[in-house]
């Protein structure tokens, strides 16, 4: 450790008034001692913070002085902690913080132009109007009405993404409701497939008495709200009745 600059050793009032001019409410505590820097004329004297939110913590004022010079000089006054201090959760940029669910109603999500999960769609827009008006026209009527028409589409990723959060979720294979239900959902006259190449694994439930009602599912998962499960509807049968009221008695005519 190098030895410090007697100056600079000296000048704790000194890093002590530049501390509490920082400081402001936080106020200044006990001195704590002084440490060499790389500068042969350099230090840091330190003092401890006495606010309750920064236990822990600690001023450091680093103090210089110049060849020659017979005064030292505030170089840096900063609040740094020490171990064990109390410190914010280190910083995660806001598209990485987000999660699924998090969009609330108002809130806007930009779509990045690089976004691997979609690609550019077809819209008829890239036919030139002014060449023939009625063939534009009619290509971009065609375009919408086969529900094409959007700027961008699922690209494989994004469909392959899908398809992996699908089946690791509550509409998946491997759910203690999908492994105790008594069929499977493509088979079950509530599912309604989808269209497209997710419609191979994945469809929609339509029973309103099911958890998964209105929520995609898998064609492998499963409930107890199957369509092929019937109610056992037995008749019941009623004694014989006290006075017969249906039978015809011939012999009151007689």
């Amino acid at each position: 450790m190098t030895e410090v600059d007697q100056i600079v050793l000296d000048a704790v009032d000194q890093a002590r008034a530049a501390a509490e001019e920082a400081a402001g409410d936080f106020g200044v505590g006990d001195y704590l001692g002084v440490r060499s820097e790389d500068g042969v004329r350099q230090g840091t004297h330190y003092f401890a913070c006495p606010h309750p939110a920064y236990t822990g913590w600690h001023w450091a004022v680093t103090m210089t002085r110049a060849a020659r010079a017979r005064q030292a000089t505030v170089n840096e006054v900063v609040l740094l902690p020490s171990d064990g201090s109390l410190l914010a959760p280190p910083w995660v940029p806001w598209a990485d913080r987000l999660q699924a669910g998090d969009l609330t109603p108002g809130a806007l999500l930009p779509t990045p132009d690089n976004d691997p999960r979609l690609e550019p769609g077809y819209t008829g827009g890239e036919l030139a109007p002014d060449a023939d008006p009625a063939e534009w026209s009619q290509t971009r009527a065609v375009v919408t009405e086969l529900g094409l028409g959007r700027e961008r589409l699922l690209s494989p990723v994004g469909r392959e993404q899908a398809a992996e959060r699908w089946l690791s979720g509550e509409g998946g294979p491997d759910t203690p409701v999908a492994r105790q239900a008594p069929g499977v959902c493509v088979a079950c006259g509530y599912f309604v497939r989808l269209t497209g190449s997710l419609g191979r694994v994945f469809g929609v439930c339509a029973n309103e008495y099911s958890s998964s009602d209105g929520s995609v599912v898998s064609v492998d998962h499963g409930c107890g709200g199957h369509s092929d499960v019937v109610a056992d509807e037995r008749g019941i049968r009623l004694p014989e009745p006290v006075f017969d009221t249906v039978s015809l008695d011939h012999s009151l005519f007689d």
